[in-house]
């Protein structure tokens, strides 16, 4: 089995800062892209950034500048530094992993962490 774990979410006042990560465990051989989505209430749930195995990384427009993902392949983490966080990035933070869990498999699974609350308010 396979497991995502999300932790580093919490209350944060407008213009600070918070360091999201999420650790994959479990069955797997290697893993793909990984990334951040985040879901706010009433609305869908949207890509915020995300990074491949070798790298590059890509981000939602209203987030370039304030937000950094990075990984660790080593430790299987990924991590979401914000900084300068407004009022509109409350949301639940989930990460994805795209993962081949045996050199025999020939895809790429998308699994989910359960999610992590940011709330940024004064």
């Amino acid at each position: 089995q396979v497991q995502l774990v999300e932790s580093g979410g919490g209350l944060v006042q407008p213009g600070g800062s918070l360091r999201l990560s999420c650790a994959a465990s479990g069955s797997i051989f290697s893993i793909n892209d990984m990334a951040w989505y985040r879901q706010a209430p009433g609305k869908e749930r949207e890509l915020v950034a995300a990074i491949t195995s070798g790298g590059t990384t890509s981000y939602l427009d209203s987030v370039k500048g304030r937000f950094t993902i990075s990984r660790d392949n080593a430790k299987k983490t990924v991590y979401l530094q914000m900084n300068s966080l407004l009022p509109e990035d409350t949301a639940v933070y989930y990460c994805s992993a795209d993962i081949r869990i045996t050199r025999w498999s020939t895809v790429f699974i998308k699994y989910w962490g359960q999610g992590t609350q940011v709330t940024v308010s004064s």
